[in-house]
């Protein structure tokens, strides 16, 4: 039997199968951060996926770092929120709420009063930040004072309740990529010598508060974790990242996550050079489900399962494209190709209007939504 396609016991959680859709930002919610139905219509098309995990969601006005992201801190944007998971459950999936600080990784035009965004250290990102009027230069940012690290944990929390209201099955904490969590766990952004610097120990710290104070709301098994060890994307590093990853899934190990869902290697259009990391050590050594992402397509999938070296694999773009992708994959049917021009911002081109495959449809895939022939 192909595993790849069987349902999968995800703690409380029941999947339909073992695809999981990656989250992707898109950039499409509605004024103030409020999804809309064009969102939607988004994930309820790809409600045959075994599990979505939405796009990142800020957990506050200052962990907005691109325009038009569905934030979760609002009474508004639950609201938006909650119709997007009524669509997903009325077609039978099941779905978790990305939780996201950007930290470094935003701009003063996108933050209240226009403050400069925070960060552990005040070391500046190269590259540019995505504003409302174009991309303008990374700033330097601010480091957190140690007060103001307890508040970051609360907002977490104050999100993960939020995500409960608006009808989430659970959560995922955006610890990977370059944003504000991974900006804490890598040395290259963290040069702090307090409590939340240093050692690795020290550089974990304040992830593995963030899932205490949220598995406070949800419980640890309805709460994922994301995590991108040698991702260099939004100017990342760090020194040993075997060592401190290793370090950090010793430390999740106990906790009996939902998930460890982990970047192996580098997003689209990064360096490809070796990076000599163990992923098949990293998996052993966390024992827990492990969600795997990158780059993968059917074969490579199945043997991962297969193996043992994945539980779940999540896919990215090629869920933009087709919305009905676990059954064009289980069926060896052919892929819509994306359309990169489209994938930040916009309307429906490149968003909801990807034809599903042409044969009859599932019922789930064909509940109120539109499709093409």
């Amino acid at each position: 039997m192909n595993r790849l396609f069987t349902p999968f016991d995800l703690g409380s959680t029941q999947l339909r199968n073992r695809i999981v859709m990656a989250p992707m930002t898109r950039n499409r919610a509605g004024p103030g951060g409020v999804p809309t139905d064009l969102n939607v219509l988004y994930y309820a098309q790809r409600a045959t996926a075994g599990l979505i995990i939405t796009e990142g969601s800020p957990i506050s006005a200052q962990a907005v770092g691109y325009p038009n992201t569905p934030g979760i801190y609002t009474e508004a944007q639950i609201a938006g929120w909650k119709k997007v998971t009524d669509a997903v459950h009325a077609a039978d999936g099941q779905i978790f709420l990305q939780l996201w600080h950007v930290g470094r990784i935003s701009h003063p035009s996108l933050q209240p009063d226009n403050a400069v965004p925070v960060a552990p250290s005040a070391v500046t990102p190269r590259g540019d930040a995505m504003t409302l009027t174009g991309p303008q230069p990374f700033v330097t940012p601010r480091a957190l004072r140690i007060g103001e690290i307890a508040d970051i944990v609360e907002d977490f929390q104050k999100a993960a309740h939020a995500a409960k209201r608006a009808g989430f099955d659970g959560v995922e904490i955006h610890a990977a990529n370059g944003y504000l969590l991974d900006q804490f766990l890598r040395d290259g952004t963290n040069r702090r010598t307090d409590q939340y610097g240093g050692h690795s120990g020290n550089r974990c710290r304040l992830l593995i508060e963030v899932i205490e104070a949220v598995s406070g709301v949800w419980g640890a098994e309805r709460i994922g974790v994301r995590i991108s060890p040698v991702n260099p994307f939004n100017d990342m590093s760090d020194s040993d990242p075997l060592l401190l990853f290793m370090d950090l899934v010793q430390r999740l190990k106990p906790l009996k996550l939902a998930y460890l869902h982990v970047v192996e290697g580098v997003l689209r259009n990064q360096s490809q050079h070796e990076y000599h990391f163990d992923w098949n050590l990293l998996r052993r050594v966390y024992g827990g489900v492990y969600m795997a992402n990158g780059a993968y397509d059917r074969p490579l999938a199945e043997f991962d399962i297969q193996s043992g070296h994945a539980d779940l694999v999540s896919f990215g773009e090629p869920f933009i494209a087709n919305p009905d992708l676990p059954r064009r994959l289980r069926e060896g049917l052919p892929l819509n190709p994306p359309d990169r021009s489209s994938y930040y911002g916009g309307d429906e081109h490149g968003y909801t209007d990807y034809p599903f495959h042409a044969a009859v449809r599932t019922s789930s895939e064909s509940h109120d939504l539109r499709s093409t022939p």
